[in-house]
């Protein structure tokens, strides 16, 4: 089959297309920020384009895009009733000290819950209870975080509104001759049956591939090569420091003669080289208290030896040098070490520590960065991205505002901090539900039920169910906007008008035709793998969303050149779209557990590389037993 002309246009949206995807592969700007670009662009180069202004902003008002929204601020409804946590702690009770029970309940749990609400806030809760529970039964919490994200993927093929890509695809659905949009559970045959050889791959052979990064015993110090740069000073009689506010001085070792020394913490009844009854000492966060420094006050602080040393000298200060600085002893009623990770859509991407005045504001110092297989200490000047693991000096109340904005993700606090599932699993009664549960609940079984029966569609009744929770107090207005991941919601916006470009300048025939080509030497089967290959490929480098964006028009114009079903097309993008385990940038939940796990990009490769390729051919045989070629 001969190829179409190609055009002047078709050149122009392929250089968008190309433009794009470096972007998005390099991360210099943002994907959202990247997405809106091509909005832009798209809309002034109208004339090349065929896509119009009107057309441009088009994909804020898809039924697709309102879908999301809505299930977004639905899912954060279900997490307020605390049915997440209380799953947790059962589970936690359950598996105490069984590798094997432990990895089976975490997948199957995460998988399931994947399916009918938001996997990102399932994955968040889950990662500090999955992390406890490991380091108490001398488990590396590596060997579970990566299936943890793994499973809740593959609990997003589930259902129609298991993830934002299901939702894409079934807009794409619509313009099939002869069909609508894709109902609730018609698919679900196929993502049992992935969901179920992807959890005995994850108990066998990827539970053997999957590393032990962490060891069970590590002290969060430890893990950030902190051992050298905490130290113990204490306040001599004659030192120039006592009767001054613990303000005043933390404010004078922040000044530029002492930058690179951070007070953390002052102990009064430590008792100095001998040992005080715990019961007798009392420690302040220096960022948070206004007390004043006494003699025999202990500081702790972050330091290089070298500055150490020199603040010794300067203020009166002597040093315990036989004491090593471990988590615990940071750990106090008021404070408290945490490990946590930089959400994509966290207002701290792309500040630094200053500008984002986590010190002045929120009485919270960063000791360490990992970001990747790098670990920085000197974080004054880093920018964060997202995806960070940051090591806090901090306080419960702001942990608590962090992880309810959506700023941070908590993956793990020493025991004796914050209190964590699994701490809750000790204890003989689990934490109440909200009374608000039997109704949240009921509001969500309604818009399942209405969508999947087809009474309205899936748009409408979303919406609907957010309006009943609402209206119900189950959600308040602010916790519903809080919800929403805005960066996937642009990125989706931005995107879709890109295949609209595609198909109106000839592009996606243009792709299909070279395409078709492979029809000559392989059966339709054959071509239908290689789309599952060619989406999980993308998927893994520019994101799910845009990969089902672009490869959804040529595969449904494939399949009509070579006699075959285009739904049966679209179902393999929409599956492949997301299995994107090959890497830490696939999908969010791979980035949230990329820092607490300690993995390293080719474990990605090692454990999700034979997974991805083990469900396209299973996603390909599946649909095709199913629906046909």
């Amino acid at each position: 089959m001969a190829l179409p002309p190609v055009t002047t246009g078709m050149l122009v949206v392929f250089a968008l297309i190309f433009v794009a995807l470096v972007l998005f592969v390099t991360e210099l700007v943002p994907s959202d920020v990247t997405a809106i670009g091509v909005l832009v662009s798209l809309a002034v180069l109208e004339s090349y384009t065929a896509v119009a202004p009107s057309d441009a902003i088009s994909g804020f008002a898809s039924s697709a895009t309102i879908t999301i929204v809505a299930m977004y601020m639905l899912s954060a409804g279900i997490q307020e009733t605390g049915i997440v946590e209380r799953l947790g702690v059962h589970l936690a009770r359950i598996t105490r000290g069984d590798e094997t029970r432990l990895l089976g309940a975490t997948v199957g749990t995460t998988g399931i819950s994947a399916g009918i609400i938001n996997n990102t806030p399932v994955v968040a809760v889950f990662i500090p209870m999955i992390t406890g529970l490991a380091k108490r039964a001398g488990i590396s919490p590596s060997k579970l975080l990566l299936p943890l994200s793994y499973a809740a993927m593959l609990g997003g093929t589930l259902t129609l509104i298991g993830t934002s890509t299901n939702i894409l695809a079934s807009d794409f659905a619509r313009g099939i001759d002869g069909r609508g949009a894709i109902a609730m559970f018609e698919f679900t045959p196929i993502g049992i049956l992935l969901f179920l050889v992807g959890a005995a791959y994850l108990m066998t052979v990827g539970r053997w591939l999957t590393p032990a990064r962490i060891a069970p015993d590590a002290d969060l110090t430890d893990s950030y090569d902190l051992e050298n740069r905490l130290s113990r000073l204490v306040v001599d009689d004659d030192s120039e420091l006592v009767g001054r506010r613990i303000g005043d001085v933390l404010a004078e070792f922040d000044s530029a003669d002492h930058a690179d020394v951070d007070l953390l913490q002052v102990e009064r009844g430590h008792g100095g080289e001998s040992e005080s009854p715990a019961s007798d000492r009392e420690a302040f966060n220096a960022r948070a208290s206004d007390e004043l420094v006494e003699a025999g006050d202990v500081l702790t602080v972050r330091a290089t030896l070298q500055a150490t040393n020199r603040l010794a000298d300067e203020h009166g200060l002597r040093q315990l040098a036989r004491e090593e600085v471990s988590a615990d002893d940071l750990v106090t009623e008021r404070s408290t070490l945490a490990e946590a990770v930089v959400l994509p859509d966290s207002r701290l991407v792309g500040e630094t520590v200053e500008s984002s005045s986590l010190e002045t504001q929120f009485d919270t110092t960063v000791l360490a960065v990992l970001r990747g297989d790098d670990l920085v200490h000197d974080v004054e000047s880093l920018t964060f991205e997202a995806g960070d693991t940051l090591l806090l000096y901090t306080t419960a109340d702001a942990l608590d505002y962090f992880q309810e904005a959506g700023t941070l993700s908590l993956t793990e606090v020493p025991t004796g901090g914050l209190a964590t599932l699994e701490d809750e699993a000790d204890g003989d009664e689990v934490a109440p539900l909200s009374p608000k549960t039997p109704v949240a609940v009921a509001i969500m079984a309604g818009v399942i039920g209405v969508a999947a029966l087809g009474l309205v569609p899936i748009v409408i009744a979303a919406l609907g169910g957010v309006f009943a929770m609402v209206v119900t107090g189950c959600l308040t207005p602010s916790d519903a906007y809080d919800a929403v991941s805005w960066n996937v919601v642009f990125l989706l916006a931005g995107v879709l008008p890109l295949g609209m470009a595609m198909q109106r300048t000839g592009g996606a025939e243009f792709i299909a035709a070279g395409l078709v080509t492979s029809a000559d030497v392989l059966p339709a089967l054959a071509v239908l793998a290689l789309f599952y290959l060619l989406t999980g490929f993308l998927a893994n480098i520019i994101t799910p969303v845009a990969s089902i964006v672009l490869m959804s028009p040529v595969a449904i114009d494939t399949a009509g050149r070579i006699g075959a079903d285009p739904f049966s097309f679209l179902l393999a993008v929409m599956f492949a779209a997301s299995s994107a385990f090959m890497t830490p940038i696939g999908y969010q939940t791979n980035l949230m557990v990329y820092g607490p796990g300690g993995y390293t990009f080719t474990d990605y490769i090692k454990v999700g590389g034979p997974l991805q390729l083990l469900l396209a051919g299973v996603g390909t045989v599946g649909i095709y037993g199913l629906f046909g070629v």
